[in-house]
């Protein structure tokens, strides 16, 4: 009897020791998965439509969530909380991890931040804050509180502060604002203390651009956040700022995927001078904090500017190329990149089927993995999953000679090469 009461006891000690041991492994802090490779991250919404007014099930946001746990991404970023689809996501999460042990997705979630009358008939003030921020800042809080184990970043604002964001950018002190609310909700026990308080924005606006965007309020900022988060795009640059993109004259003798990579390691290195030309700011202040890119990506498709009738930029053979060329330097800096995104989705350019913002996502919305991901498929990752109930499938039919048919050779680079 006593040896059988030993027994009992010893496997019920080993029992909880063991789920606290897999609690421990699934509940890992910001500090722990920003820039490290075995956290892959990306970003992600699930709308189908061409509408977000149309919320993806919970079925589909768990299809989406199990290709991306099978491609070993273990952090997503969202965008604002104001919107039903976060609570399905969180919730989906959470039955996941129920499921199987051995699930872990942790979330970076957005909220929105906009100026007064942002949206609006209204002339926008970018100069006062809209009402619902308040609102939009509780709701994150909420959320964060319920679901402690999942969501490890805040983002105070998405490209909120950029000028060229002229439908609703704020002025840097909103954000610091709301930043300073959520580090004393930290102090105060009310948020989690390890979780990190950011805003994610475009390279310009943290201090990488032009001296216009120097001002204290920004350099206070820099100092509240715990870590920041940075936008780069060399792909609108194809357009705006086309001084990395073209084929030099020596490089025409090459072949099309020589000069296409020649082009692609530019435009990589344009990136990279971005994220660094925003180091260099911060640490011109004093300031040495962790620096990870919270948005980057290459659109597929482009019916203007980007497109064959513009910079001839928009491809999946490029696309891929940039992934898995600023992935690799990412991992070897040890930053964490949001690529974006995960799949395509219809409603950012709903009025141009062809718009380049329906056309980042690296699944299409017909379950076909574009070719940044054909290996994925023919490593076997996606068997047994479905999307909409169609199994993960080669875009092209998985026939390269087809895709670089389509692909658009830049044009000759007449400008002398400059950083951006």
């Amino acid at each position: 009897m006593r040896l059988l009461l030993l027994q009992i006891l010893l496997i019920t000690f080993l029992t909880i020791t063991s789920c606290k041991t897999n609690d421990m492994a699934n509940n890992k802090t910001a500090a722990q998965i920003l820039g490290n490779p075995e956290y892959p991250a990306i970003c992600y919404g699930g709308y189908r439509e061409n509408t977000r007014e149309i919320t993806p099930t919970l079925q589909q946001v768990k299809e989406d969530l199990l290709i991306l746990s099978a491609l070993n991404y273990k952090i997503i970023r969202t965008y604002n909380v104001h919107l039903p689809e976060i609570e399905v996501i969180l919730q989906a999460i959470t039955e996941l991890e129920k499921a199987n042990p051995d699930f872990e997705m942790y979330v970076m979630l957005g909220a929105w931040i906009d100026c007064k009358n942002a949206w609006t008939n209204q002339p926008t003030d970018h100069f006062q804050e809209s009402e619902r921020n308040a609102i939009e800042i509780a709701e994150a809080v909420r959320l964060t509180q319920k679901y402690p184990n999942i969501i490890k970043i805040i983002a105070v604002g998405n490209e909120a502060m950029v000028k060229w964001a002229t439908n609703y950018y704020v002025q840097p002190d909103v954000i610091l604002k709301w930043v300073n609310h959520l580090q004393e909700l930290k102090k105060a026990g009310k948020l989690p203390k390890d979780l990190w308080i950011t805003s994610s924005d475009n390279f310009a606006s943290w201090g990488g651009g032009t001296p216009d965007y120097h001002i204290e309020a920004l350099n206070q900022l820099i100092k509240a956040v715990d870590y920041i988060s940075v936008h780069t795009y060399p792909m609108h640059d194809t357009h705006y700022n086309p001084s990395f993109w073209g084929i030099l004259e020596e490089e025409k003798n090459l072949s099309k995927k020589e000069q296409i990579e020649k082009v692609m390691v530019r435009s990589v290195e344009y990136a990279v001078n971005q994220v660094k030309s925003v180091e260099n700011y911060m640490k011109s202040l004093g300031v040495n904090k962790p620096i990870h890119i919270g948005e980057t990506g290459w659109a597929t498709s482009c019916h203007d500017l980007y497109g064959n009738r513009g910079s001839k930029a928009t491809d999946e053979y490029k696309s891929a190329r940039y992934f898995h060329l600023i992935n690799d330097w990412c991992n070897q800096n040890k930053m964490s990149c949001f690529y974006f995104e995960a799949f395509d989705e219809q409603w950012k350019d709903a009025k141009h089927p062809q718009g380049s913002e329906n056309h980042f996502g690296l699944i299409n919305l017909q379950s076909q993995a574009k070719y940044a991901w054909w290996q994925m498929v023919d490593k076997g990752v996606f068997k047994g999953l479905t999307r909409d109930g169609k199994p993960i499938t080669k875009t092209f039919n998985g026939n390269e000679e087809v895709l670089l048919n389509e692909v658009a050779l830049p044009n000759t680079l007449q400008l002398e090469l400059a950083q951006p």
